[in-house]
């Protein structure tokens, strides 16, 4: 055992007799270390195992991205679903037992300290595998540095500054040597940014197998999340935050700088540029949807654009797609029941129901806010309009629905479904004759028993491959895709709002904002504002370009598991966590009484303690140099 190595965040205690724990994470039951990595077989095993750390991004239940904010809501207490993260949307996160604790691994948390200190072991060992070829050894080494650099970006967006692992300690390490403290903010962000430039140098641009191998990190996908990176650390949340300025280790060492450093947002820019043109020279494009798959309608294809940039297999806008999906499990969570022949069908869940305020949050179909079109009515939103033959393609015609449903982009209607809605595909490909939603109680896609439900009326459809189809008896027909973790669109507006922060307004900003917003079939932003928004010189300001900017963003990867993220390095997440969360009264079966704005709860954010999860208080009492994070 002579080189068994390893890190104990939570001090002394358990240091003699952690070092066979580890032991078990070694595919096949390798009983040493150096077994591990006598064969390239074995070795390629323990690659795998720092793969199998990677968070569930595509799994409400783990990611809580999805359920921990304002963008999703469920019934409570809720069935078939871990609810970790309801509770903290409900504000019962703690300090004696986190909730989907990523820093010990407990409460649905991926162990991410030991998926660092897994990833140094293959590090310090890799040289030792005496019959694999030199080629693929770099290779390997760029991939476990990439996991390396990603595991503390995942650790830095929910604790703030923590303990940089850059390698294993030793066994014969003292008890004060293990008791390690958080590192400035700036000094994680410059350490995974160094990691993500080691591995993009020696990583393929694709994947040479797409059989064996996709799913697996390339210099594109490098590239791109360093880009990420370097946007958090330029945003509000981590760029001069004066909220933490009193944020110190024990020994005094300031953990956030509170002077705002434009430089930042330069070198985000910069990081977004090269990673867009690596993409583009590698062929990577928005996705649209094939114009001779099928003959239907523009509307229609405006939708499949936008659905199947999501739920395409592997198209060529996606960077970085997780193979290891759980794409079978969110579609049944977001898919209504439409076919009112199978309504034994109890696969369909639709239980994870888009809020609202998501429901408003898209633009008019004049590519503004609600609030802002000259022609659209937002006073009366929740009156009653009957879809007419012009609105065949979106709405349900001759059914009566919300106001609230009329007249919004495609991105709405593609991305949501309501009473009334049309869902397009699901079996039935002709436009003129497509599936649609009743969703009031008693019809097709209504609440079943005491779950299987959107609790809001709503169902997010973008997340529902076009595929899926319910089945007789208890069967489904689904197709998976991989779970988006970066898609080149995140990449243009992640460059129009670092341009923006930069330089300000300008048609570079404006370029790729209308690239994402061409697909989307809206007019340019300046188009837009200029004709049909009461403001209509918001976007050649600085700030108004920025709330614009913003909101492209929300809309466009609604649903993708970015809102939470965004609103807290935007620091808006105070506004958007605090108040009611409204759906309409899906108890009733008449459109009157339907249609009214229920509150289902009412948030609360405490800031700024709440930008920061807790460090469980047991790590905190054992090593006293890990202070715990700010307000808690």
């Amino acid at each position: 055992m002579k080189h068994c190595k390893l890190i104990i965040l939570t001090g002394a205690l358990g240091l003699l007799g952690s070092c066979n724990n580890y032991l078990d994470v070694i595919p096949d039951n390798v009983a040493t270390i150096d077994n591990a990595f006598t064969m390239r077989s074995e070795a390629e095993k323990y690659l795998f195992t720092c793969y199998s750390y990677l968070p569930s991004e595509g799994d409400p239940q783990w990611n809580p991205a999805f359920v921990a904010g304002d963008e999703f809501w469920q019934f409570y207490p809720v069935t078939n679903f871990n609810g970790n993260s309801l509770e903290i949307a409900r504000g019962n996160q703690n300090i004696v037992d986190p909730y989907l604790n990523y820093w010990d691994g407990l409460q649905g948390g991926k162990p991410l300290f030991v998926a660092l200190r897994d990833c140094n072991i293959f590090l310090e060992n890799i040289d030792k595998v005496i019959d694999l070829e030199p080629y693929m050894k770099v290779r390997w080494i760029a991939e476990v540095k990439f996991l390396k650099a990603y595991f503390h970006f995942w650790l830095l967006r929910l604790y703030g500054p923590i303990p940089i692992i850059r390698e294993n300690m030793p066994i014969s390490s003292s008890v004060d040597e293990v008791k390690v403290a958080r590192e400035p903010v700036d000094s994680v962000v410059n350490y995974i940014v160094s990691l993500l430039d080691e591995a993009a140098v020696d990583l393929p641009a694709v994947v040479p197998d797409l059989t064996s191998e996709r799913g697996r990190v390339t210099s594109l996908a490098a590239r791109s999340i360093k880009a990420r990176v370097l946007t958090l650390a330029a945003s509000p949340l981590f760029n001069g935050n004066s909220d933490f300025s009193n944020y110190r280790n024990a020994d005094g060492t300031e953990l956030f700088s509170s002077t705002v450093d434009p430089q930042k947002w330069q070198r985000a820019a910069e990081a977004c540029r090269e990673a867009i043109e690596a993409c583009h020279a590698a062929g990577l494009k928005l996705y649209y949807f094939p114009s001779t798959l099928y003959d239907i309608s523009e509307t229609t294809r405006t939708k499949m654009n936008i659905r199947n940039s999501i739920g395409e297999r592997w198209n060529d806008e996606l960077i970085w797609g997780s193979s290891n999906s759980t794409a079978h499990y969110i579609q049944r969570l977001c898919m209504a029941r439409i076919d009112p022949s199978r309504l034994i069908n109890e696969q369909a869940l639709g239980q994870l129901a888009p809020t609202m305020r998501m429901a408003e949050l898209f633009y008019s179909k004049n590519g503004v806010p609600i609030t802002e079109d000259k022609t659209w009515e937002y006073a009366n939103r929740y009156q009653l309009r009957t879809a007419t033959a012009e609105d065949k393609y979106n709405l349900k015609e001759g059914y009566e629905t919300a106001a609230l449903h009329f007249d919004r982009e495609p991105r709405f209607y593609a991305d949501l479904a309501f009473d009334g809605a049309i869902w397009y595909g699901q079996g039935k490909y002709d436009d003129e004759d497509p599936w649609h939603v009743e969703a009031k109680m008693d019809q097709t896609s209504a609440r079943k028993g005491v779950g299987r439900y959107s609790i809001t009326g709503y169902f997010a459809k973008k997340l529902v491959n076009w595929n899926f189809i319910i089945q007789d008896g208890q069967d489904l027909s689904v197709e998976e895709y991989p779970w988006p973790i970066m898609r080149l669109a995140d990449l243009y507006l992640l460059y129009a709002e670092a341009l923006n922060e930069l330089n300000g307004p300008g048609p570079e900003v404006y370029s790729w904002l209308n690239l994402v917003r061409e697909r989307a079939g809206l007019p340019t932003v300046e188009d837009s504002w200029s004709t049909w928004s009461r403001l209509p010189d918001k976007y050649t300001t600085q700030e108004g370009l920025r709330e614009i900017i913003h909101r492209e963003r929300l809309i466009e990867l609604a649903f993708e598991g970015h809102r939470y993220w965004d609103l807290r390095r935007w620091k808006q997440a105070a506004d958007a966590f605090n108040g009611p969360v409204l759906g309409w009264d899906v108890e009733q079966t008449e459109a009157a009484r339907y249609y009214r704005p229920r509150v289902l709860f009412k948030q609360v954010f405490r800031a700024p303690r709440d930008y920061f999860w807790p460090i469980r208080e047991h790590n905190i009492v054992v090593n006293r140099n890990l202070v715990q994070s700010q307000g808690w």
